[in-house]
């Protein structure tokens, strides 16, 4: 009997020492990491730190002004686990001495749908070029006239660029009718302009040439199969169509009406008590969604600030799975993620036929996220397509000046 728990301790001792062998020399700081595809390189910078207790990390990825935190990581079988949950993506990457090599998956219901090549290195801190050999006389600055070009199907989406350049040093976003591309970061090298970012959901390679007379002519790799054409002109006064005329009630409607029920089974609905005689906003969202995230982020803080002026805030979310014990756990994890005061419902699941079931008072449903704001009578006064970020500077700005002036006015109607 001795001998069989003899054998037995040093048999726990080596599966524990395989579980976690690979952790031991894991360095902490920033690693340059690349995703690999179509013959293309996508750079992302990750900051990885180990966590007190030991066993396992905190990992931010890097773009430009932003380090977003994503789920806790942990070493199984001498590979290294960053999950991003929110997002059905994961990287697993076995170390070699200085290097991660492994894959980034996005998965649907627990099965893997497309992957890419993820490596990883320690210590390099550049994103496209090292230090000093990037080299140009070039300056993209400024506003650009935008057009994305879906060269599978011929669909076209127009954009403006915004960008801000110090040396070769690039940084800005794209805006779309329906959202932004969050924080771009890259650089200018001779007549080729380069950028990227990485948020965990998206992963987005943009090149271009920069033309003889000044226009910018290139690719986007996005995701794991996505590819895009693109061409922009430099435009002081560029600008997208009006965000507030995109979603609009359909005619004989001048309310929203629903019940749904919140991540614990409870049905909320707009004729609750809570709600009586308040201005309320309408977040229409997913937890899948960055730039939900982004103005989940504004609208959060914004709330326990502002919502004893008579204010209620409801999340409407249109989740990848209409089963809540997969769409709820999610739910929960971005209530907790951003410390949401006020609920979030699952409202049915991303499409255009749920989104019409669920919201039949609305036209389309054409972006993530959708806000709509109701005065204190229960009548629609603006629904708002898409959500301007942080990652594209003044456009924030504006963008929160006019919610702030809004909800003033809605709030001081008798």
């Amino acid at each position: 009997m001795r001998l069989i728990n003899y054998f037995t301790a040093i048999l726990v001792i080596a599966v524990i020492a395989g579980c976690s062998s690979g952790d031991t020399n894991l360095k902490r700081g920033i690693w340059r990491a690349t995703l690999s595809r179509d013959g293309q390189q996508l750079p992302l910078l990750l900051e990885i730190f180990k966590n007190p207790k030991g066993d396992s990390y905190t990992v931010y990825t890097m773009n430009g002004g932003e380090r977003l935190r994503l789920d806790t990581a942990y070493f199984e079988r001498d590979s290294l686990h960053i999950p991003m949950q929110l997002f059905d993506a994961e990287i697993v990457a076995s170390l070699e001495k200085d290097e991660l090599k492994g894959r980034y998956s996005r998965t649907k219901e627990g099965n893997v749908t497309g992957s890419l090549p993820f490596h990883a290195k320690f210590g390099e801190s550049y994103r496209f070029f090292p230090e000093g050999t990037a080299k140009s006389t070039k300056n993209v600055s400024g506003k650009w006239s935008t057009v994305f070009v879906n060269t599978s199907t011929g669909d076209s989406t127009v954009a403006v660029g915004n960008f801000s350049q110090e040396g070769n040093v690039v940084q800005g976003s794209f805006l779309t009718p329906t959202g932004d591309y969050r924080f771009l970061n890259g650089n200018v090298n001779g007549d080729s302009l380069f950028l990227s970012t990485f948020d965990g959901s998206n992963a987005m390679l943009f090149k271009a040439a920069i033309q003889t007379d000044g226009s910018l002519k290139g690719a986007l790799w996005s995701g794991i199969k996505g590819y895009k054409m693109w061409v922009a002109t430099l435009n002081p006064n560029a600008k997208l169509p009006d965000a507030t005329k995109l979603t609009f009630l359909k005619p004989g409607y001048d309310q929203v009406d629903f019940s749904f029920p919140d991540a614990n089974g409870k049905k909320v609905s707009l004729k609750d008590p809570q709600f009586k005689d308040k201005v309320v906003i309408l977040q229409i969202m997913g937890s899948w969604c960055p730039n939900c995230m982004d103005e989940t982020n504004f609208l959060a803080p914004w709330y326990k600030n502002n919502k004893e002026r008579g204010i209620e805030i409801v999340g409407l979310s249109f989740e990848h799975s209409d089963k809540p014990d997969i769409s709820f756990p999610k739910i929960k994890k971005m209530i907790n993620r951003f410390n949401m005061d006020y609920p979030v419902l699952l409202a049915g699941t991303n499409t255009d036929e749920a989104t019409a079931k669920a919201l039949p008072m609305l036209n389309k449903v054409m972006s993530y996220p959708t806000t709509i704001f109701i005065d204190k009578k229960g009548k629609v006064r603006e629904i708002h397509t898409g959500f301007s970020g942080p990652g594209t500077g003044k456009y924030y700005e504006e963008y929160v000046q006019e919610f702030n002036g809004l909800i003033t006015k809605l709030v001081e109607e008798k």
